[in-house]
């Protein structure tokens, strides 16, 4: 099963989240971090800029976001270029030739997800992935039946997820119907996964990705095949896992040497 870390708010979560990452750094100046958008990492991003005030260099990192709509131009507003770029770029101050999304303005946008994959690849790969879970047990753009070994490709987003993201468009019209994605094997390649998850109307998808079944049906489930997983939830997102009192006790017993 993946460690599961159970805490008692978003705001503890991103600190030792935060935490963990600023200590790979301290090992590593060109660490290698994907980001996710949404709410759920924001409290991370905080926590981070915060270290970054007290002097933590972040410059040496790079950076890859997990997806991007497909014909929005990276300075529109609601782009996750732009998200990342507001959210994660100028409040961290990292050098922004390294942070990458992919190309949702191509004119092929097949061709551009084909070459963001290579990118990552090229690049020596993700050290740590931040993610979170869609209520449905999606992971990026990876939706219900989304294959396991997918590749970052181009998918086209289902009307549920298209009125949630209506909110981020002067005219629900406007939001895109397709999008590039990281497939669930390209997350899969990066060498630290963790998944974030708040709140109550998380918790059954948080049940089915740590102890359900590894199927397409939850893509969130794929992180149990992953060798080295971090779930970081609140009390009530764990409300539904019935290992809850195992995650605890192991939390107390890590050794203190031993990274997150």
């Amino acid at each position: 099963m993946a460690e599961t870390v159970i805490v008692t708010s978003a705001r503890e979560a991103g600190a030792l989240v935060a935490g963990h990452i600023a200590d790979e750094i301290g090992r590593r100046r060109d660490l290698t971090l994907g980001v996710a958008t949404g709410s759920t990492p924001l409290e991370v991003y905080r926590a981070l800029a915060e270290r970054a005030r007290e002097g933590l260099d972040l410059s040496g990192i790079s950076v890859f976001s997990l997806d991007e709509y497909v014909g929005l131009p990276a300075e529109h507003p609601a782009s996750y270029a732009a998200v990342v770029r507001t959210e994660v770029t100028e409040p961290l101050a990292l050098d922004p030739s390294r942070v990458h999304t992919p190309d949702g303005a191509a004119a092929d946008p097949d061709a551009a997800a084909a070459a963001y994959d290579r990118l990552i690849v090229e690049s020596g790969g993700v050290d740590i992935q931040l993610l979170g879970l869609g209520h449905n047990g999606h992971l990026a753009f990876n939706e219900p039946g989304s294959s396991l070994a997918s590749r970052t490709r181009v998918k086209t987003l289902t009307t549920a997820t298209r009125r949630a993201n209506a909110r981020f468009f002067s005219d629900p019209d406007d939001v895109p119907t397709h999008c590039i994605t990281q497939g669930v094997g390209t997350i899969l390649q990066a060498r630290h996964l963790i998944l974030l998850a708040f709140g109550a109307a998380k918790a059954p998808a948080v049940a089915q990705a740590v102890e359900g079944p590894i199927s397409a049906r939850v893509p969130a489930s794929a992180i149990q095949l992953h060798p080295h997983v971090t779930v970081v939830v609140d009390e009530d997102a764990a409300a539904e896992l019935e290992f809850s009192d195992e995650y605890r006790h192991a939390w107390r017993s890590k050794p203190a040497a031993q990274p997150l």
